[in-house]
């Protein structure tokens, strides 16, 4: 039966790519954040593959991609070999090393690309067929790592139930972030799982410069999404009549929203006859709104703001880390869709969840907000025990 999937997934898979081929070269030349990824992932551009023999670690996300620092800090780094499928993950992981780090080919190319390695670490829930399959024929152990499943997302995997039990036949070892997320795995199929906590716990990314605090209330909308921008700034201008002096500055998540938030600050700033400008002109907090147009400051931001909106929780996109920012005491706001963060959110004290609703009350309300704190760190030992035993 597994050589038969094995052959009919690849078969499909294989077909869905040709046929995409045409509109991927299209987006690759049409849209600028693709314009590496695309080419790197799907045409193996300036992609070649990495060394054989060492220790791979898989991520998505910016976050992901950092958190695994930690682990790549205790490991040989002659025998570090990392991956990313997004253009952000692969800013991150090309600075922790330079000469092994790749754009993740999609599954077809990976029959001829991917090399032998001792181990394969792979992020939360990047659940290729292929990636662990052909790992696992080629000799490498396998483990997904910082593993999890959402309410929404578990209903989601449960319809496609035998795919992710074929998957999980190749994956050694599952470290869960909860037993809410353990339980929900072992019925998509996985075994040997192991309940650690989230690793963001383990590594929280501290500041690289001090910067100049303003003499005033500031407030840092955090990893924002489409429509949380509008959200918080309403929220702002009505603090401002409350606190004159307030000062915010928005922080999107996505680099290629930078110019549409710029636009989107500048008309409520000329409304209200607010004074803005663009981190990446200017880096004093010296106008009523500052757009954080760069990446890599954000952490920074957190150490010397007072109150943080922490985005992607007001829209359902699963929430970012609040780690980050109780490290620093911050008030948190946070909406409540932050399903991606539950056992984050669950070792932080102080976070104060408001609907979209409640957000201008809530914020106005800010002298009763209570400053966060983390109560429990993950300890990722177990992790590096696995991987130090292929060596």
């Amino acid at each position: 039966m597994d050589k038969i999937f094995f052959i009919l997934y690849s078969v499909i898979i294989s077909l869905i790519y040709a046929i995409a081929l045409p509109f991927l070269f299209y987006f690759s030349k049409k849209r600028i954040k693709y314009r590496d990824s695309i080419p790197a992932r799907f045409f193996l551009k300036n992609n070649p593959p990495l060394k054989p023999n060492g220790i791979w670690f898989h991520s998505c996300s910016f976050g992901e991609a950092r958190a695994i620092y930690p682990l790549l800090d205790e490991l040989p780094n002659e025998l570090l070999r990392l991956s990313s499928t997004t253009q952000t993950g692969y800013e991150a992981i090309i600075k922790k090393q330079p000469n092994q780090s790749r754009y993740l080919p999609f599954e077809p190319l990976l029959f001829s690309w991917l090399k032998s390695q001792k181990v394969l670490v792979v992020m939360e829930a990047e659940f290729w067929y292929l990636l662990f399959a052909l790992a696992k024929k080629r000799g490498a152990k396998t483990l997904l790592i910082n593993a999890r499943m959402s309410d929404r997302s578990f209903h989601k995997y449960q319809r496609l139930s035998w795919l992710y039990k074929m998957i999980f036949a190749y994956i050694d070892e599952v470290y869960a972030q909860s037993e809410v997320d353990r339980d929900r795995l072992e019925i998509l199929g996985a075994k040997n799982i192991k309940v650690i906590g989230n690793i963001k716990l383990g590594y929280i990314p501290k500041a690289t410069k001090q910067l100049s605090k303003p003499k005033a209330l500031l407030i840092c909308g955090a990893s924002t999404h489409e429509g949380e921008e509008e959200l918080i700034l309403d929220a702002f201008v009505k603090l401002k009549k409350q606190e004159p002096t307030a000062r915010l500055v928005i922080v999107p998540r996505h680099p290629e929203r930078f110019k549409k938030v710029s636009i989107m600050v500048s008309q409520i700033a000329s409304t209200n006859h607010y004074s803005w400008h663009n981190y990446s002109v200017n880096e004093a907090f010296n106008s009523d709104i500052v757009v954080a147009d760069i990446l890599g400051e954000l952490v920074n931001i957190y150490a010397i703001s007072d109150i943080v909106i922490l985005g992607g929780a007001f829209v359902p996109m699963g929430g970012h880390n609040a780690a980050e920012v109780a490290q620093f005491g911050c008030k948190i706001i946070s909406g409540k869709y932050y399903f991606n963060q539950r056992d984050i959110f669950s070792m932080i004290e102080g976070i104060t969840i408001v609907t979209r609703e409640n957000l201008a009350k809530q914020l106005q309300q800010y002298t009763l907000l209570k400053p966060s704190k983390i109560i429990h760190r993950t300890n990722i030992k177990s992790i590096l025990e696995s991987i130090k035993r292929e060596l």
